[in-house]
């Protein structure tokens, strides 16, 4: 099931920023840090109170003159934002009252089919804040609450608010044999020409224009007896690249079809190799805990030898260092070079991504593992793997039970997960580890 979307907007200067830091950065994020992965935080995980949702900041857009005028970006932006979201934070200025702005926003709003909170910023003082208050219940948006977004006050009180706005959650019922494929990676790589040479149809459009895609588009299918769900979705650039509000969304879209799909196609073009918007949206898969492959397309427009192939899959490994596990394949969406074996490693790495290990043939594993290379010291003390259990699939989820967590190097823990794949596999698919504490007793 994929996280509700909540959007954060306003005029430029109101704190939406600020906010969207202070809420996703601050006490409530999910953030995993490793090396190597690095996205645009236009959008970040947020979980409060058992509830998770993506909360999308919509700051960051120049306004010019004509069209791009203030008033008319934003009625477009706060109607981009009904669209996509499942609940709108709406961030106005204390100090600076209703501006023109913020009534063209709310009068957008007011005809929005979706629940919007008024986050009245910049209170300092909120004894004396309840007058000030008064003046943006004229926007007819219901109740403003005041809040302070650098300092954090009455954004728990906001959140509150905000989830209890989702419906409640839900068992996922798609049904389990069918494989769900998202085709993702930046504009004009070539995803819509790989959907439909998959389909053998003209499902989607194929445009050379980047952006095109601006839905993620669901198609069904049978091949060889096996159903599958792909799911296209919109190119995703770099943040100083999106030109049009539209764009900012059509990441959501894609964020949104990573989040409910089994397996990631990550298209790279073949004659511009692995670059930092790559990084990112690869990233937010690896994240996800999604089975991924890495598809290089165009390859027909290379020039090769026998050397080619190996020195570009090298310089993809390097670039891609937080994503070793995922298999290469190179392609032409165009001649369908290689297009028949994109099926088969689907249905291998969403295997793998399902696998399932006993624990007792883990914990025989883990031991071998343990007494070829022990664990390092650390001023006297050994760490000491006491049990392992597969807690999870999708991705799979490996727990230590362990006499010390402090005493589990990166390092260590990184050659545990070597030692996974050497002996299971688990490839195309992330390996999440959590060290946890437990004695000897067992307790």
């Amino acid at each position: 099931m994929a996280k509700p979307i909540v959007a954060v907007v306003g005029r430029p200067n109101v704190g939406k920023s600020t906010l969207f830091n202070r809420l996703v950065g601050g006490m409530v994020a999910i953030v995993e840090d490793k090396p190597g992965i690095t996205r645009d935080r236009i959008y970040g995980d947020v979980d409060w109170r058992g509830r998770k949702f993506t909360l999308v900041d919509t700051g960051g857009i120049e306004f010019t003159g004509g069209t791009d005028s203030i008033p008319f970006q934003m009625k477009k932006q706060a109607e981009l934002a009904m669209s996509e979201a499942d609940v709108i934070i709406f961030v106005v200025d204390l100090k600076a009252g209703i501006t023109p702005d913020d009534a063209a926003v709310a009068q957008t709003l007011r005809r929005a089919n979706r629940p919007v909170l008024v986050a009245v910023n910049k209170v300092e003082n909120f004894r004396t804040a309840t007058s000030d208050l008064y003046e943006f219940y004229n926007l007819g948006l219901g109740e403003p609450l005041p809040i302070s977004a650098v300092h954090g006050m009455n954004t728990g009180d906001l959140l509150d608010q905000v989830v209890d706005f989702f419906p409640p959650p839900t068992e996922e019922d798609d049904d389990p044999d069918i494989i769900k494929i998202a085709v993702i990676g930046r504009p004009n790589v070539g995803k819509s020409s790989l959907v439909n040479a998959i389909l053998g149809t003209e499902r989607v459009i194929v445009s050379s224009v980047p952006g095109t895609t601006r839905d993620a588009i669901d198609t069904r299918f049978t091949h060889e007896d096996k159903e599958y769900i792909l799911i296209d979705t919109a190119g995703m650039r770099r943040k100083g690249k999106i030109d049009e509000p539209t764009e900012r969304y059509s990441v959501v879209r894609s964020l949104r079809a990573v989040d409910r799909c089994d397996v990631v196609l990550m298209l790279i073009e073949a004659t511009e190799g692995v670059t930092e918007q790559d990084k990112k949206i690869a990233g937010y898969a690896h994240e996800a805990g999604r089975a991924i492959i890495l598809v290089v397309n165009k390859w027909d427009l290379i020039e090769k030898d026998e050397k080619t192939m190996k020195k570009f899959e090298e310089d993809i490994r390097e670039e891609l260092a937080f994503m070793r596990y995922a298999p290469t394949l190179f392609i032409s969406a165009k001649t369908h070079q290689r297009v028949p074996k994109v099926l088969e490693l689907v249905d291998f790495v969403a295997e793998q991504n399902a696998m399932r290990v006993a624990t007792s043939t883990l914990n025989s594993q883990v031991r071998e593992w343990v007494a070829h290379t022990p664990p390092p010291t650390d001023k006297g003390h050994r760490l000491k793997i006491l049990f392992a259990t597969q807690a999870g699939v999708k991705p799979p989820t490996i727990v230590f039970f362990v006499n010390d967590p402090e005493l589990m190097h990166f390092s260590y823990l990184r050659h545990l997960e070597n030692q996974l794949r050497k002996t299971f596999g688990f490839e195309g698919s992330p390996i999440r580890l959590v060290v946890r504490q437990r004695d000897e007793e067992g307790r």
